[in-house]
């Protein structure tokens, strides 16, 4: 489980009252929240609700339309570049160059931050064995792992991780958000992070988001979220039978 280290000395990332518009369309509204260090903020809703375009926001790529974020109580809004810096933001999509080998997708990771790296620095996500391989010829699932190998890399002091567990089996997901909830405990670092599967949240949240039409429709710990709230957040009522 993600859990806060409850300093006062920690870092706290915080939003209040955000909105966002793309072109025309108001993608999310009022949505609030603060995530402490070592903490996880899981987002949970249908495809199309603004979970991504919350996290964009976050990370300085799409400025917010209304609403405040904050890092340690200052307004992120006034100082982009330092939240650019500050933050690592892993996508939906895997930032892995195919012609270079795990080990040249990893350096460059790694140099990002002034850092170096070598192969047991992926042994965490087994991958330590295909280091000197080609990213061509990882799987689905060792490209995915491969992609949050920067995580173990940075310096980064706050997550932003949208959909870290998609093309991972059931086994592979709980190992790897097992080692991301244990790495921000320990380095202390917020993590704002969008999720599908209903027992990964349900097993790894602090607190969890649930987004539907572009409004906030849950806002609570992972073992109050009911039926009745997984129905308010995804429509429908045969999908959980």
């Amino acid at each position: 489980l993600f859990r806060s280290l409850g300093s006062a000395a920690m870092d706290t990332f915080a939003a209040a009252d955000l909105a966002c518009v793309r072109g025309e369309r108001l993608v999310f509204t009022g949505v609030g929240f603060s995530v402490a260090a070592g903490g996880a903020l899981l987002l949970r809703g249908p495809n199309g609700t603004g979970k991504s375009s919350l996290l964009r926001v976050c990370a300085g790529f799409v400025p917010p339309s209304a609403g405040q974020l904050t890092w340690n109580g200052r307004p992120v809004t006034k100082e982009w570049d330092a939240q650019r810096t500050r933050m690592t933001y892993v996508g939906h999509l895997d930032a892995v160059k195919p012609a270079f080998t795990v080990a040249e997708n990893l350096g460059f990771w790694a140099s990002l931050g002034g850092r170096s790296a070598d192969a047991a620095a992926l042994e965490p996500l087994a991958l330590d064995h295909l280091y000197d391989l080609p990213a061509a010829y990882l799987s689905a699932g060792q490209k995915r792992r491969l992609n949050l190998s920067r995580l173990l890399v940075s310096n980064a002091r706050l997550w932003l991780l949208d959909e870290p567990t998609s093309s991972l089996d059931p086994k592979s997901s709980v190992e790897i958000m097992e080692i991301l909830s244990r790495l921000a405990a320990e380095r202390g670092v917020p993590v704002v992070v969008n999720i599908h599967n209903v027992a990964l949240a349900q097993r790894f949240a602090a607190r969890i988001v649930g987004m539907s039409g572009g409004h906030v429709v849950y806002d609570g710990p992972p073992d109050r979220l009911s039926e009745a709230d997984l129905r308010g957040i995804y429509g429908g009522e045969n999908w959980l039978e």
